[in-house]
């Protein structure tokens, strides 16, 4: 019954990520154990070339420095597509124009709003970086995609909108130009709850041909998941995001490999809080895949689990 003895983590000037989280494995310590075996999964997912790799994550992120993060991976064809939000083109949109500010969650919220500031937790986000930079800015390029076709999956959309930002001063900071330029799919299953939905919603009040037909991009799911040799999943934070990439495993009997960083809790029933072994019981992970809940911030764990993965 007993097996590994804990060791006391050791650190000194000279460490680095790496150095740490290789000895969580060894300090039998609750979600530090958790890390080393989520790194190693990922590990054996990178490595293995049948593995078709979805990262699934929420929009909120993408507000904080981990945007830089995901930014890398995409940027070195790490992942192989991208199931997200729609507040995702939002934030990395937004933050391509316009810059977001660190703030507090103590702050006063109506003296915000008095003076046209956002507040995501701890970020603000004036509305001159949100709302009207996006309006600005997305109509001319949302104009010229329809003058090229009528229909559009998200993830064509996004990709004619990487495109078209390929020239911008801070392109390579954004998620959305790295997967244009990898083609890397970007799915938005929601597409319609954001700014980047509204501004697709009020272009077509004028024309009413245009369309974003998301069954398209449920057509390159299919594709993707009947002919995969194996799938696997780095999951941030639950919702249609989590559940869209589980759900289309399912339909190739699940997940080979899976890791998922979450917050929420197990007991209120909620997809965020499921742990992955209820997946096991729809069919959506493999029984015998290799697979870990790691409970925690994913603003903390992505850039401890990626900074150990690129020094390892």
């Amino acid at each position: 019954m007993l097996g590994k003895k804990v060791e006391n983590i050791k650190l000194d000037r000279k460490s680095n990520i790496k150095d740490l989280v290789g000895q969580f494995s060894q300090s039998g310590g609750f979600t530090a154990r958790k890390v080393a075996d989520a790194l190693s999964i990922f590990k054996e997912m990178e490595k293995d070339k049948d593995c078709f790799k979805f990262f699934s994550f929420p929009a909120d992120i993408i507000s904080t420095g981990t945007r830089g993060v995901i930014v890398e991976m995409v940027k070195n064809k790490m992942v192989d597509t991208i199931i997200t939000t729609a507040g995702m083109m939002d934030h990395d949109l937004a933050r391509l124009w316009k810059d977001y500010y660190t703030g507090t969650e103590k702050a006063d919220d109506a003296k915000l709003r008095q003076s046209h500031i956002n507040r995501l937790y701890d970020i603000f986000i004036p509305d001159e970086s949100y709302g009207y930079v996006l309006e600005d800015k997305l109509k001319p390029i949302i104009t010229e995609a329809a003058k090229v076709k009528k229909e559009y999956s998200t993830n064509e959309l996004i990709s004619f909108i990487g495109e078209k930002i390929k020239d911008e001063k801070k392109a390579k900071e954004t998620i959305t130009y790295w997967a244009w330029k990898n083609k890397i799919p970007i799915i938005i299953p929601g597409f319609t709850d954001g700014s980047f939905g509204s501004q697709i919603w009020m272009y077509t009040q004028k024309d009413h041909d245009f369309k974003v037909n998301p069954i398209l991009d449920e057509n390159l799911l299919a594709d993707i998941v009947f002919t995969a040799k194996k799938t696997g999943a780095l999951m941030l934070g639950g919702g249609i995001s989590k559940h869209h990439t589980i759900w289309w495993n399912l339909f190739r009997s699940g997940l080979d490999y899976a890791i998922y960083i979450t917050t929420a809790v197990e007991w209120d029933g909620s997809l965020s809080g499921a742990k992955l072994t209820e997946a096991v019981s729809w069919g959506k992970i493999k029984p015998k895949a290799k697979y870990i809940d790691v409970e925690g911030d994913a603003t903390v764990l992505l850039p401890l689990l990626y900074g150990a993965y690129i020094q390892s």
